[in-house]
């Protein structure tokens, strides 16, 4: 009995939606086939879906920058954002982050199932309305559940509308699963408008959806199809770098770029704030800065020089010259993507270690490794909520993808190398020195190639969301996560010390989440994965 009222909670809360979704055009409807009449509720349909999980601005759970923090990129102050445990290995089969991940996908999955199937019943003028929404909604269902295969392994996959008991079935396997994603994927790209909308610019477009399905295909080693849809994505003409790596993440750039592919942007998020200041920012007077997810010094030390070399490897300065100076002779995208002591913020120095200070590294609000992101975190915004133009997926990954694929394949070419070059060019690295087709590439090897490029991607990308999946699948985590989180580094009694801020650690079995334990009861044909 216990076991069926679960079931039947989780079915009624997998068939309510946002309040944006409840806005019906019948207000007196109670039923499905009620609201779900015409073209109106449709549209509503496809936005709330977007709004609830894939744009949503309200669940710092959600949002892509703070997933940063189950990496060694940052650390997530607050526990109840989940982040912190999954980085720290303090996780279990009972950890309340996999039972709200599950629900919040399978939720989806079968809203999903149910409206794609109830596709032809609202009234629309134009029958392509209907076929364009019917695809974008078709490419939520694949992300939902590529995100879930990857998580999870072996997973259930219905695509159908079902009862609580037909939604029980056994898990396929993962390999099985993504061939069907994959397959999917390519016949909804086919159905998709090539360009960009004028309005619901956020909602999948060809290109748009061949970005996500080529992030997934590089995350899953299908490096030959990675490769291909980045080149169609490259021939098209439709994006290019942003001039200004900084300013593309500030007010400055982002509405004015074609390097967004996917966007979040104040359409998407029903013309409300977003609340990266929050969410990222230092607090700062009556500010509201909070400090939930900042940057460690293992990112610190990952910029390599303005000449494109580790800082381990430099002859102008030392290691610890560096570690002392972050800022000395260094890659732009430092100063672009964070701030610590001795940086501007609103016109004053940042100060960590002076008590009165409200940015004193112990205080509840600030942060406790000394430095803060500076990407998505805009001085206008201090007293504010903000209005930033978030990009969800952009060109730079596109060029990093073909680059990356093409070196898995053993095809390294000369496309490969320019992309680089076009990253690390716009980024401002001295090229004269940094330029991977100089001559003091040309005896790299495969692995050196590969560090540079695993290198290239976490500092382009850092603090957005993506180094958590690059060292999964890249098989570090047991390396870079097994290391206590530290912060800044200064120099006491002649000696480096870092601000320490806890121990961290991963086991081999953690490259896979649990299944919670309330899952396995309610659907006791999933296997739990091992270590857990």
């Amino acid at each position: 009995m216990k076991k069926q009222l679960i079931s039947i909670v989780i079915v009624c809360f997998g068939l309510t939606g946002c309040e944006k979704f409840l806005d019906k055009t019948d207000p007196t409807a109670t039923t499905f086939e009620e609201f779900f009449v015409d073209e109106d509720d449709l549209r509503r349909v496809v936005y709330s879906t977007y709004l609830d999980v894939f744009t949503n601005r309200d669940d710092r759970k959600l949002l892509f920058y703070m997933k940063d923090a189950r990496s060694d990129n940052a650390y997530a102050r607050n526990e109840d954002d989940h982040h912190q445990r999954i980085a720290n290995g303090t996780m279990n089969s009972n950890t309340r982050a996999f039972e709200f991940y599950w629900t919040i996908h399978m939720k989806h999955i079968g809203r999903l199932n149910t409206y794609i199937a109830n596709i032809d019943v609202p009234y629309v003028e134009d029958e392509a309305v209907r076929q364009r929404y019917k695809a974008i909604l078709e490419g939520l269902r694949i992300w939902h559940y590529f995100e879930a295969v990857m998580r999870w392994g072996n997973i259930p996959f219905v695509l159908e509308p079902a009862s609580v008991e037909e939604a029980k079935a056994e898990p396929m396997p993962k390999e099985q699963v993504l061939d069907n994603l994959f397959a999917m994927a390519a016949e909804v790209t086919t159905r998709l408008p090539e360009g960009e909308y004028t309005t619901n610019k956020y909602m999948f477009n060809r290109n748009s959806f061949k970005a996500l399905i080529m992030r997934y295909a590089l995350f899953n080693e299908r490096y030959e199809l990675a490769a291909q849809l980045a080149r169609e994505i490259m021939d098209s003409g439709q994006y290019e770098l942003y001039a200004n790596y900084g300013d593309l993440f500030q007010y400055e750039g982002d509405t004015r770029n074609r390097e967004f592919i996917i966007h979040m942007e104040r359409e998407s998020v029903g013309n409300g704030a977003t609340y990266s200041f929050r969410d990222l920012g230092p607090h700062f007077r009556t500010g509201n800065g909070q400090s939930y997810a900042v940057p460690l010094k293992s990112l610190v030390d990952a910029y390599w020089t303005l000449q494109g070399r580790p800082i381990d490897e430099c002859p102008l300065y030392t290691k610890e010259d560096y570690e002392l100076n972050p800022g000395l002779n260094r890659d732009p995208r430092y100063a672009a993507s964070i701030m610590g002591p001795g940086d501007i913020f609103y016109g004053e120095p940042i100060d960590v270690y002076n008590p009165g200070n409200p940015m004193y590294y112990e205080n509840q609000r600030a942060s406790k490794s000394g430095f803060w992101f500076r990407k998505f975190v805009s001085d206008a915004d201090a007293f504010r909520d903000g209005t930033l133009t978030f990009g969800l997926i952009r060109y730079a990954e596109v060029l990093l993808t073909y680059a990356e694929a093409k070196l898995m394949l053993n095809d390294f070419d000369e496309l490969a190398k320019d992309c680089i070059n076009q990253v690390r060019r716009r980024a401002g690295l001295d090229m004269t020195i940094a330029d991977v087709t100089l001559p003091r590439f040309s005896g790299y090897s495969h692995d050196q190639w590969v560090d540079l490029l695993r290198n290239e991607r976490r500092i382009e990308f850092a603090g957005e969301g993506l180094r958590y999946d690059d060292i999964l699948r890249w098989h570090i985590a047991e390396d870079v996560l097994n290391k206590p989180a530290l912060g800044h580094t200064r120099l006491i009694n002649g000696q480096l010390v870092s601000l320490k801020i806890e121990d961290r650690s991963f086991a081999p079995h953690n490259y896979l989440w649990p299944f919670h334990q309330t899952v396995l009861r309610v659907e006791p044909d999933l296997v739990q994965n091992p270590g857990y």
